[in-house]
């Protein structure tokens, strides 16, 4: 039987894709974004060990809710793409099972052709692009940013729906050209349903501190309406340029 390290779960989620949804959060991630709100995910060694039927057990008492408010289950994690059999394998059983909408929460670092059969089992695909510019998602996450474009175009090319997330902290994501490529590049991808923003937070300090670590963005604040507002505005000018108008986008 298939066994899964999980970090944790939620079972009542209403941010992490359409409806309410059991949210599966899978251990492990290669990257280490300078303002991760859970660096006790990163361990490739950590977590519960569950296998699917464990899983699938701790999603059946809610499934009333799920369905009906056209949610489903989200897998995110730390990164659910290194465990991409396990997460296929659940996929595969509460869509067998039950017809749950099902949601990949990724940062897109894996290749697409590694985890086909997951990607076959998925709905919709939350991918987390960093940041547009290379050297400076080198510098925020650790590594670079070709794999989730990569990720991006082929979900693309292969018409799968995806919606397009984008943490915006003050300082690192505010430079204009930085938005408008980012907008020129959305604009060049097929499937996107939506594109948010999601505004930094320090809510994930604690954790690391807990861990011994040392908080690189200590003293950044969170940004202002106005500050996202002028990104969303300078992304969606930079589509613009590209296409038509972007589903979900403010």
């Amino acid at each position: 039987m298939v066994n899964g390290h999980i970090h944790s779960l939620e079972t009542f989620g209403t941010v992490d894709g359409p409806g309410i949804r059991f949210v599966l959060f899978m251990q492990g991630c290669h990257l280490k974004c300078q303002y991760c709100h859970n660096p006790d995910t990163w361990a490739l060694d950590g977590g519960r060990d569950m296998n699917v039927e464990e899983v699938l057990a701790e999603i059946e008492p809610y499934l009333t809710y799920y369905r009906s408010s056209g949610g489903g289950l989200t897998v995110s994690g730390g990164e659910p793409t290194l465990q991409a059999h396990f997460v296929g394998q659940v996929f595969k059983e509460v869509k067998r099972r039950w017809g749950l909408h099902t949601t990949l929460d990724s940062n897109g670092y894996n290749e697409p052709d590694r985890i086909l059969d997951l990607l076959d089992h998925t709905d919709l695909v939350m991918l987390d692009l960093k940041h547009i510019d290379d050297e400076k998602h080198i510098k925020l996450t650790g590594k670079s940013n070709e794999r989730t474009l990569r990720m991006a175009r082929w979900l693309s090319d292969h018409g799968r729906k995806m919606w397009i997330r984008h943490v915006y902290v003050p300082g690192i994501h505010d430079d204009e050209q930085d938005l408008l490529n980012l907008g020129r590049y959305i604009g060049t991808l097929n499937g996107v349903e939506k594109f948010e923003i999601l505004p930094y937070h320090q809510m994930g300090v604690y954790k690391w501190q807990a861990l011994g670590k040392v908080y690189p963005l200590d003293g950044v604040p969170s940004p202002t309406e106005e500050e996202v507002e002028r990104a969303y505005r300078l992304i969606e000018q930079g589509r613009k340029e590209t296409t038509g108008t972007l589903a979900g986008a403010k």
